[in-house]
């Protein structure tokens, strides 16, 4: 089990104004893009063995910026299916379901297309996604860099951590952030969270 860094994309409007934004295809604002353009040096610092990017736009166009422009796209790193709740911030869910919890409660049906997803089902494709990770950790030398969205990737925290989907809860995460999970005696660990250059 080697080094696997998260990279958290830029900020978009939506990701600003608190909406829940899986499916939609928000682009970054240019504060986003700034976001991502200061990772650069902490990228560039690492042995990279592989990388994995959304196939969102707002990942893939961090992922550019940064300089991961070899990233394999993979639909497994997409952001939970909010279903009914796409677009809407927690505030406004939280009128008609006082207490409503993402990491516990999950969302309502959507369409067809978008139905929603379960924390634990979020966690089964974090986990897909964590054998692909250990996978390429077995045929590369170097680290794993994974480009993807804020909820996805604290739910793939917790079950690197053999914790549950819903304590993904615990790890807050920040647009344009680098994070490292690493390992301390054979045990995963969080090595390094929300990183970002100084100004």
């Amino acid at each position: 089990m080697g080094d696997l860094f998260l990279v958290r994309h830029g900020e978009t409007e939506w990701s600003r104004s608190g909406r829940h934004t899986g499916s939609t295809d928000v682009p970054l604002t240019e504060h986003g893009r700034d976001e991502a353009r200061r990772l650069v040096p902490l990228i560039r610092s690492l042995r990279i063995g592989a990388a994995f990017v959304s196939p969102a736009r707002r990942a893939r166009e961090t992922a550019e910026l940064i300089g991961l422009h070899g990233a394999r796209i993979d639909a497994g790193l997409r952001e939970w299916d909010y279903g009914g709740y796409e677009g809407v911030t927690t505030v406004d869910i939280q009128r008609t379901r006082p207490g409503w919890f993402l990491f516990t409660d999950g969302v309502t049906p959507g369409p067809p297309d978008h139905p929603g997803e379960t924390p634990e089902q979020v966690g089964e494709r974090a986990d897909r996604v964590l054998d692909q990770v250990d996978a390429a950790h077995a045929d590369t030398e170097g680290c794993v860099v994974l480009v993807a969205h804020g909820h996805f990737l604290r739910v793939l925290t917790a079950r690197r951590l053999g914790l549950p989907a819903s304590a993904g809860a615990l790890f807050q995460l920040t647009t344009g952030t680098l994070c490292r999970l690493g390992t301390e005696h054979g045990r995963p660990v969080i090595a390094a969270w929300n990183v970002r250059p100084g100004p």
